[in-house]
This record gives C-alpha cells, structure tokens and sequence, in this order.
C-alpha cells in the first residue's frame, strides 16, 4: 500500500483524488495547497491530514506525491520532491518555460527518482486502441495523423493570464498525442493562429484559434486544430492515414441512440466537459503510475516526453509570432 500526498487541491487535484481514492493499492494520507480551505474540504473528503509541503515531503511513510499544483510551481516542486525520495506524478506541463524544465530535468535525473508527466490522454481508452492497432502494424506505416480538440467555452480570462498560451496550456495534450503516436518528436513546427473566438484572450496576449503542422524528417505530418469555443460539446477526434488503411477514434456522445426518419439522421452531441470525456483516462493514468512504482517498471510517461510537448509548445509560439517554420534541435529536446 502505497501512501500518497497531492499538491494542489484545486478542480484538477479533486479529479486526481477522486483517482487515488480508487485504487486499491493506495491511499490518500495528505493534502496541501496555499488555498487551506480548499485543501481542509478535499483532504476531509477523502480522511486525509492538511499538512504543509515542506511537512509532506520530509516524511518517508509518504511514497510519492501528486503534483496538481499551479504551473509555475511544477518545475521546483519535482526537484524538491524527487530529491527527498518521493517518486512523482506532475501534472502537464514540466514548466511554462523550456529552458528551465531542462534544468528539472537534469536535476531529476542526478535524484534517481522516478517522474511521470500528467498526459492523461495516452490512457483514453479510444486512443489507447489507435495505438495498439497502429503497433501491431494494422495500417503499415504513418503518413497523415490529424487531431482535432476543441474544447465547448474558453476558461476564465483570469486563468488564460496565468496559462502559458494555448500552446503551452491546451495544445500540449495534442502535442503528446501526436509524439506518442508517431513514436519522436517532429523536425519542425509551423503554427498559424489567432484570437476570433474572444477579443480580451487576444487583449491578454494569448490566442484561441489555432493550427499547427508538425513534420518528421521521413516526411510524415501531422496536422493539429485548437478552438477554445465549440458550443455543441468537447470535441476531440484522432484519425491515422496509413499507407494501407485508416485509424480513427471519433467523440464520445451523451448517448448512443440514433434517431433515422425520412427527415434524416440525428445522434447526440459529443460530451460536453473533460471531466466526462476523460475520467477513465485519469484513473487508468493513475493505476499506471502506481504500477510503476510497485514493480520498479519504466514509468509510461516520462520526463523526456514532457520535454519533448514543451519543445513543441514553444516552437509553435515561435512560429505563431513570426510565421517561419522552427526547427526542433537536439538541445530543445533533453538536457542530458
């Protein structure tokens, strides 16, 4: 039994806890966070203490804490925990800025202790399919891979001020996924975007409407769509071209009933919030950490992957700004 901590008791640390909470395998013994009421709510939910970071992270009955904390705060917050022997799971991204999750990670990698970057989407069990079917060889080789995301309403403008961008913030997941997929990261990264879907996220500096192109030096592409408006529900889709078939993993629908007259067809609208559209994911990502620790195993999403979305993240930004294509280098890749 492994005895948990999590940082961070705000919307996506209640999700995590409702994960840890699940396991069999572990429990929730800790919960803090700089907002104390939220952290005495959660932690009084799930029969945790309140405890101080500094107070969780010199306790060896504490295995491994749950990073679900500003994003600001990821970078110092793995090093401090992996160098008081804590294995980790850090919510996305390592940091806002590359240039210091390289230093994380060549901290990380001096502790010797195990990091696990929150891309929960690896585990939707849609994508998860793709995946294998793409694996085992079942369309022969990549050629096109296109993902759209589309999230129903922008987050609060306050949050966009503190996000990182689209890029960093929303598009990492997709930029995950395509890496993941595609089995590297991409040589380069074009990015055309703009603000149309609220004039103050551009009057904050950020975006809201994007797409961006990613090519490997084989050729392959990837095409990835960004809106942070799609009123009609939480769209996220992945279709593989392959040279000898297609993969795809379409919505999940509030329901499966299908309504056909001579007016036509009607289905249902895809989920609407990503709490519905990904909670397995979320747990299936948790089992997979707690795994990991337990049988001393790879962890299934590592730092080096976290790198790897940031990398592109900040390229896209770069590419957005200028409207040149940005090479991927060696050195925006790893530290090591």
């Amino acid at each position: 039994m492994l005895n948990i901590a999590l940082l961070g008791a705000g919307r996506i640390g209640q999700v995590h806890a409702r994960s840890i909470a699940a396991n069999a395998d572990c429990k929730l013994v800790a919960v803090a966070d700089v907002a104390t009421d939220a952290a005495r709510t959660l932690a009084a939910r799930y029969d945790a203490q309140v405890r101080s970071v500094d107070d969780i992270l010199a306790d060896p009955a504490i295995s491994a804490v749950l990073i679900a904390t500003s994003t600001d705060t990821h970078s110092d917050l793995i090093e401090r925990a992996t160098a008081a022997g804590k294995a980790v799971l850090c919510e996305k991204p390592v940091d806002l800025a590359l240039e210091r999750a390289l230093q994380c990670q060549a901290k990380v990698a001096r502790a010797g202790k195990p990091v696990m970057i929150g891309f929960n989407r690896r585990f939707d069990p849609n994508f998860a399919a793709l995946k294998a079917s793409f694996d085992n060889g079942e369309i022969g080789k990549a050629e096109l891979l296109a993902i759209t995301s589309f999230d129903p309403a922008p987050p609060p403008l306050g949050y966009i001020k503190v996000s990182g961008g689209l890029f960093r913030d929303m598009m990492i997941h997709d930029f995950d996924v395509a890496c993941w997929i595609m089995g590297s990261a991409p040589s380069h990264v074009s990015a055309a975007a703009s603000s149309l879907v609220d004039p103050d996220i551009g009057a904050a500096g950020d975006v809201d409407t994007a797409v961006v192109t990613l090519t490997w030096a084989d050729g392959r592409i990837a095409v990835i769509k960004n809106s942070r408006r799609a009123g009609y529900g939480y769209d996220q889709r992945v279709e593989l071209l392959g040279s000898q078939g297609l993969l795809a993993a379409k919505n999940e629908l509030e329901n499966t009933v299908e309504k056909i007259t001579t007016a036509g067809t009607q289905s249902a609208k895809p989920v609407y919030f990503f709490l519905e559209r990904y909670m397995r994911a979320y747990e299936a990502e948790w089992a997979a950490f707690v795994h990991a620790v337990q049988t001393g195993s790879n962890m299934p999403v590592t730092l080096a992957d976290g790198i790897a979305a940031l990398a592109c993240a900040e390229a896209a930004t770069r590419s957005a700004r200028t409207g040149a294509s940005v090479a991927l280098t060696p050195e925006m890749l790893s530290a090591l």
